[in-house]
């Protein structure tokens, strides 16, 4: 429900808050006060297009709130979609520069102009003379009627949700065999290349880890082939057996101990040689050289090698080398087996697509009994709206199986006698269109798709009894919604739950439109005055009061 519209510098409006309130809010005010005005800023905020020309005179920037406090679930999904949060409150905002550059916000979160408008046809019905939307758009036809079917035929909504289901079912069978047929097509060339790959890594046989491990090993012998040459050189150095540096040392001590006198001056260095020796002969005989295994080493190397080059040849991970072989495993098993399986998908093709037409064609019934019932229930309405010579009817035609059954769903009316019928955008206009959308909206109004339902120029042409009717309707409709209607008829102001009066005011230099809520007396002066003219009479002011109650 739209709860306000704020409007900056649009046309003749400077600044505006509305406050509309649930049921039938009526707008009232003389010709020329600006009534069109509030339609483009509505229009504007909810996605339509922009024109510079909106843009009050003297002004750089544009601008329209539209707060809305609900939402059905269908708008939730796509404001999730959007990246827009919800909390009970949707606000629409559209600025226009003189530029020409238009800019939109939901919730705050920037939109292009294009989710602007999805958001606001989920959130506003309009019906005018170039309005062009919901019930005008034959995509939304079979919607609506599924909608006033589950409402009136029992067991419809069973049989709806049961073409669903079993649409799915055949849908992902046809699915599937369609993949089998195009894998047959190319399983000579698939074949051999998935067998020849199945062996080449069957034959290799990876398990999960092992390339890491080798890649371990691989590095720990290299470790040691390096140590062994360090070792082998160290050996060489302390010179095991023969003229050793162990034997050289003892020769030097031997030496020093014949140095003659009272105190052999190098005892305590001759001590130290000693015990050099004994480290290095403790060092020679711990300095054993391990040997590597040359082979080993290779046949490592090789493997390693091999994986990771079957690794890359697959774009996978060499871990992942099992689960490649097994996914062309069964690639190839569904290739050996294809025939097999293709005669077994075709059988269930075949029997989902009859349980599937069984359950659209009951589907197809009770939308004719639906549709007869929509247009008996309508044809009720029109003759109090004016529009007693039309006439209305839905046209199916068969069309692709979907979730909703093979049934193409077009709304018929003609206007006249005698005319053959026409899709209904195509056959009516102006006041005549309103009149008859609204006869819809009522029967429809269980089903309705928005929350909020905008009317202009419904009175066009009629007044008397079919105003009184006309205002009647709306308040039927608006009891289970929210209607905005602005009318230039006493007989259907007179049932509105909120009257607003639309104003021009000129200081001699500037004008402005404005609009306000009225009440009480006020409101019965605006309803004689829409009767009499400029002057308000006794009598204007009698029926005004008759109108009212």
């Amino acid at each position: 429900m739209l709860t306000s519209l704020r409007i900056s510098n649009i046309v003749l409006i400077d600044k505006l808050n509305l406050g509309f309130g649930s049921g039938l809010n009526i707008l009232t005010g003389e010709t020329g006060a600006g009534k069109s005005i509030l339609m483009d800023a509505l229009s504007l905020a909810l996605g339509e297009r922009s024109d510079v020309g909106l843009i009050r005179s003297g002004c750089d920037v544009a601008s329209v709130i539209a707060e809305f406090d609900d939402a059905d679930s269908n708008l939730i999904q796509l404001l999730t979609e959007s990246g827009i949060d919800y909390d009970g409150e949707i606000i629409l905002r559209r600025t226009l520069g003189a530029d020409g550059k238009s800019k939109a916000w939901v919730n705050d979160v920037p939109v292009s102009i294009k989710t602007l408008k999805t958001i606001g046809n989920n959130l506003v019905e309009i019906h005018g003379q170039f309005a062009t939307h919901a019930l005008l758009n034959p995509a939304q036809h079979r919607v609506s009627l599924d909608g006033f079917a589950i409402k009136n035929i029992p067991g419809y909504a069973s049989v709806l949700e049961n073409v669903r289901k079993k649409y799915y079912e055949y849908n992902s069978a046809a699915i599937k065999l369609d993949e089998i047929r195009t894998l047959l097509e190319r399983s000579v060339a698939e074949h051999e290349y998935l067998e020849h790959n199945v062996a080449e890594l069957r034959s290799l046989n990876v398990l999960p880890g092992e390339e890491s491990d080798l890649a371990s090993k691989r590095t720990d012998m290299m470790n040691a082939e390096k140590n062994a040459a360090v070792l082998n050189d160290a050996n060489e150095m302390l010179g095991r057996g023969g003229n050793s540096l162990e034997s050289q040392i003892y020769s030097v001590a031997h030496i020093l101990e014949h140095v003659k006198g009272d105190t052999n001056p190098y005892s305590e260095q001759i001590d130290k040689l000693y015990n050099a020796a004994e480290l290095v002969a403790d060092v020679a005989n711990k300095l054993t050289i391990e040997d590597v295994d040359t082979d080993t080493l290779e046949s490592i190397e090789e493997r390693l090698f091999a994986i990771r080059a079957a690794a890359r040849k697959h774009h996978v991970l060499p871990d992942e080398l099992p689960e490649k072989l097994s996914e062309m495993q069964q690639q190839l098993d569904a290739i050996n087996n294809s025939d097999e399986e293709l005669r077994k998908l075709q059988n269930i093709v075949s029997n989902a697509k009859k349980e599937y037409l069984d359950e659209a064609n009951k589907l197809t019934k009770l939308r004719h009994q639906a549709a007869d019932n929509l247009r008996e229930r309508i044809l009720c309405e029109l003759p109090d709206l004016k529009l007693g010579n039309a006439d209305f009817t839905v046209d199916f035609s068969t069309c692709d199986e979907s979730a909703n059954g093979q049934d193409e769903i077009v709304y018929m009316i003609k206007t006249n006698p005698g005319m053959p019928f026409a899709p209904l955008h195509k056959s009516a206009s102006g006041g005549e269109l309103a009149r008859l959308m609204l006869a819809m909206r009522v029967v429809l109004t269980d089903n309705k798709t928005a929350h909020t339902f905008v009317f202009d120029e419904i009175d066009t042409g009629i007044s008397g009894a079919t105003a009184s009717a006309v205002g009647n309707r709306l308040n039927r409709l608006a009891s289970e919604s929210q209607a905005i209607v602005i009318t230039h008829s006493a007989q259907v102001a007179g049932f509105a739950d909120k009257h607003f009066k639309i104003e021009k005011n000129s200081d001699g230099n500037t004008t402005t439109t404005n609009v306000r809520e009225i009440v009480a007396d006020e409101r019965l002066n605006e309803i004689a005055r829409i009767i009499s003219g400029a002057e308000i009479t006794p009598e204007s002011l009698a029926t005004a009061k008759t109108l009212l109650k």
